[in-house]
């Protein structure tokens, strides 16, 4: 019996030391366009993304000025779905707006 709870607390600590690793994380992009409008670009940013205005607006003027800007860094999954709501929503309102996502 002995024998057995030492066998089973040198395998719990074995487990106990095992690292987790933490998911890749994934970069998301807006792209500048000629067409959809600074507003819209920091709407947006706030609602999607729930980046305060001012911050919001920031980021916009990144995008318009240098034709990208990083939006926010997220999981695949969450990227994957925020760049999806993105396109959706300025697709709905008439906007030719892209989102990429590129892994860190």
């Amino acid at each position: 019996m002995d024998e057995f709870k030492t066998n089973l607390d040198e395998e719990l600590e074995l487990k106990e030391r095992q690292e987790v690793k933490s998911p890749p994380l994934y970069r998301v992009f807006l792209l500048n366009d000629d067409y959809t409008t600074m507003d819209f670009v920091v709407h947006i940013l706030e609602t999607v993304f729930n980046k305060p205005p001012v911050e919001a607006t920031q980021i916009m003027l990144h995008v318009h000025k240098n034709g990208k800007g990083l939006a926010g860094v997220y999981t695949r999954e969450i990227a994957e779905t925020k760049t999806a709501a993105v396109v959706e929503l300025a697709r709905q309102n008439g906007f030719p707006l892209q989102c990429s996502m590129e892994k860190e």
